[in-house]
């Protein structure tokens, strides 16, 4: 079990107030705060080796090099990668997806298929109907049920048929022969649910599809090996892992990079170029085109040391806790109501809901009031808000440096709010005012 409390002395940001009040931050699946070991190894490169990579023999470029190379054979380690060739860096999660997007489009033909979800992120929906606009391929969706879980479980029409489970049968009437992508979100950012991803992709290279994760909830929070997965692709961001903004990874199999196009064309992704044409640069420079983000990979080295001596296990045992309690203490609330699955083994460390028809960012004004911070909104998934029948939703976010105790002054906070609800409206400044004891 991890110490939170000792945890949290490394983030100078947790020691401020809010309102005058101690800030509780629980927007962790948008971005994650930073320890003070990230934020000196950036204030690090910047004060004594800033300088551009792979571009120079001076001694500042040297260091920068293999500071910065390092961070590849890193983050490779840290996702169970076989080398850091098989390790890209971008600006984030959606650069990475348009990545693969951009370049597997390019071996679509009219007729073939993409399979999602039903609860993805518009940056792993966006990116899809865009290349079935210029190939003609066709997007299927593997659909949720009432529990905010996809429907992979058994159909009594199918009750004594062959030997396959009733996932696998499930799963072969979306992916099927004309299947060429599937691309899925490891664990959902809306509604918590961690899916069956090892069972996802064994169906996916059943018939030979392409398979991308996006990983963003998922390589933060808990253990992921991409060799365990068994994925072709996967994506995450450094902001959501302690990390920086502004650096994104992209895992792709070794001889599957080898055989894309690249995404962007300029500098460092060359090896030659004349007049009349280019020669690509080797993996991973082939996709990072133009001056990287330095000081970004230095952070997020930083991060995963910080993680890894922490341990994924122990993030991840903590983050179930603080759901249990959170779960509880919500359904304890008259007029909450929870989206995603029920049992908190099953989802990450994030509770989406909504409060008596109130608008989700008027509950999120109210828990800022009272020096909490959520998220209000569609969370980037509007397709996934119109089948749970809302606009949107108020979502608190867990992370390794959270507490029960702030767990149970947000749902305190969440009470009070409740009751006030049936009452005349009031905004939250006014709120704030009145009362101080929020």
């Amino acid at each position: 079990m991890l110490n939170a409390e000792r945890i949290r002395e490394d983030f100078p940001i947790l020691k401020r107030k809010v309102y005058g009040k101690p800030l509780v931050y629980l927007d962790n699946a948008a971005t994650t705060q930073k320890p003070r070991q990230v934020i000196q190894a950036t204030n690090d490169y910047y004060e004594t080796y800033n300088s551009n990579v792979h571009r120079a023999v001076h001694r500042l470029s040297q260091e920068a090099t293999a500071a910065y190379d390092e961070a590849h054979e890193k983050v490779a380690g840290f996702i169970g990668a076989e080398c850091m060739e098989e390790v890209v860096f971008t600006k984030n999660t959606t650069e990475s997806i348009n990545l693969v997007a951009s370049s597997l489009s390019q071996q679509l033909q009219k007729g073939d298929e993409i399979v999602l979800t039903q609860m993805e992120h518009h940056s792993n929906i966006v990116p899809w109907q865009q290349a079935a606009k210029r190939t003609g391929a066709k997007l299927r969706f593997l659909e949720i049920d009432g529990n905010g879980e996809l429907k992979l479980q058994h159909n009594s029409a199918t009750s004594g048929m062959c030997n396959r489970t009733s996932s696998d049968l499930q799963l072969r009437q979306t992916i099927g022969k004309k299947t060429k992508i599937v691309a899925f979100t490891h664990v959902s950012n809306v509604l918590g649910t961690i899916n069956p991803a090892k069972e996802i992709i064994a169906a996916a290279k059943e018939i030979g599809a392409v398979t991308v994760v996006d990983a963003a909830q998922s390589v933060p929070h808990m253990p992921v090996n991409v060799k365990e997965l068994g994925c072709d692709f996967l994506a995450f961001s450094a902001h959501k892992m302690l990390g920086p903004t502004g650096v994104g990874v992209l895992y792709g199999k070794r001889e599957l990079l080898e055989g894309m196009e690249p995404f962007l064309y300029g500098g460092d992704m060359i090896s030659e170029v004349s007049l009349e044409g280019a020669k690509w640069n080797e993996l991973p420079w082939k996709f990072e085109a133009g001056t990287p983000n330095m000081a970004g990979a230095v952070g997020l080295t930083a991060a995963v040391d910080y993680l890894q001596k922490v341990g994924m296990e122990n993030v991840w045992e903590h983050e179930i806790l603080l759901t249990k309690l959170a779960l509880k203490r919500l359904q304890e609330i008259e007029g909450v109501a929870v989206y995603g699955p029920k049992d908190a083994a099953k989802r990450s460390g994030l509770v989406a809901f909504n409060l008596n028809g109130a608008h989700p960012h008027d509950v999120s004004a109210f828990l800022d009031a009272a020096g909490i911070a959520v998220r209000g909104g569609h969370h980037c998934a509007m397709p996934l808000a119109r089948l749970l029948g809302t606009a949107g939703s108020t979502r608190a976010s867990f992370y390794l440096y959270n507490t029960t105790q702030e767990i149970e002054k947000f749902a305190e906070a969440l009470g009070k709010i409740a009751a006030k609800l049936k009452k005349p409206a009031q905004t939250a400044e006014s709120w704030a005012k009145s009362d101080n004891r929020l």
